[in-house]
């Protein structure tokens, strides 16, 4: 048979500051910059969840794309939409919450949980700017 990958897009609003104690605040302002603003800054997430399998001969489909979204909005749009991953979300407490550790904690809220191998994630910070992980 073959391997499809099929994708989902969802979005959802964050809020973060990256900042890392050890450093000074000269430091944290060179290599953070804006990302730096001790009054946090936001951005418009979005998150490409990608599920990998052979193609069901009865329904043609790899995995219901409408199950996927169900499961990324109930595991993670609910708990980081409209937050300030710094202050309201566990995981962030003693983590800088840049995009690459965001996408590896999403993978861990989602792995097992979807109806499908969970192969790839590509988690948007702007337009420009996005990070992939596939488990690794």
């Amino acid at each position: 048979m073959s391997i499809v990958t099929v994708t989902r897009r969802v979005h959802f609003n964050a809020a973060h500051r990256l900042h890392n104690p050890a450093l000074s605040d000269a430091e944290n302002a060179r290599v953070f910059g804006p990302c730096n603003n001790p009054n946090y800054h936001g951005h418009n997430y979005e998150l490409d969840v990608s599920v990998a399998g052979e193609i069901d001969e009865r329904t043609g489909f790899v995995s219901d794309l409408g199950a996927v979204k169900r499961v990324v909005e109930e595991r993670v749009v609910a708990r980081l939409d409209h937050k300030n991953l710094n202050l309201d979300v566990p995981e962030f407490r003693a983590v800088n919450p840049t995009t690459e550790n965001l996408v590896v904690m999403i993978w861990k809220m989602l792995e097992g949980h979807l109806p499908g191998r969970l192969a790839k994630l590509t988690l948007w910070e702007t337009p420009r700017n996005y990070v992939e992980y596939e488990g690794r």
